[in-house]
């Protein structure tokens, strides 16, 4: 990885801002190889990324989770037609306005949610596993929890 620094914004150390560079980088890599590591080979990365969000959503409005996913309501829409023909997800009327649809998942895209986590963490794992030694390990223990403090509020 790249550690010259081309200057750290007023008020925040190098070692901050490269830490934040850094850890942006090795994530969205990590997260790239996750998603490959799992991919379905006859859904887009688009249908996989609503596919998650419908699950993590429960029961929602085609226009919520474009909004969630920062999309169009077209591009959800033509995403959700593609998880439907899939047999991935169910529309059922909202019980609360008639002309509104609801999404959610159907037993079919929630093991395929369950099953591409499933093939990440035994991915996860084993990496871990295979590339790295018990103190190496514990070593990321230790910094995952302080970096459990990035998501508290």
């Amino acid at each position: 990885m790249d550690h010259q620094l081309t200057g750290a914004p007023a008020g925040i150390s190098d070692s901050a801002a490269r830490s934040a560079r850094d850890l942006r980088v090795v994530f969205s890599r990590l997260r790239r190889r996750l998603r490959e590591v799992a991919a379905d080979e006859d859904l887009t990365p688009s249908q996989e990324s609503a596919l998650t969000l419908v699950g993590k959503h429960g029961a929602a409005t085609a226009s919520a989770l474009a909004s969630a996913e920062g999309v169009r309501p077209q591009s959800m829409a033509a995403t959700l037609a593609a998880l439907d023909q899939h047999g991935l997800i169910r529309r059922s009327p909202d019980p609360e306005d008639g002309r509104r649809q609801l999404v959610t998942l159907t037993e079919a895209g929630r093991a395929r949610i369950e099953d591409n986590r499933q093939v990440r963490e035994e991915w996860l794992a084993r990496a871990f596993e295979d590339r790295y030694t018990e103190a190496e390990r514990r070593t990321i223990l230790d910094a995952l929890a302080l970096l459990e403090r990035l998501s508290e509020q």
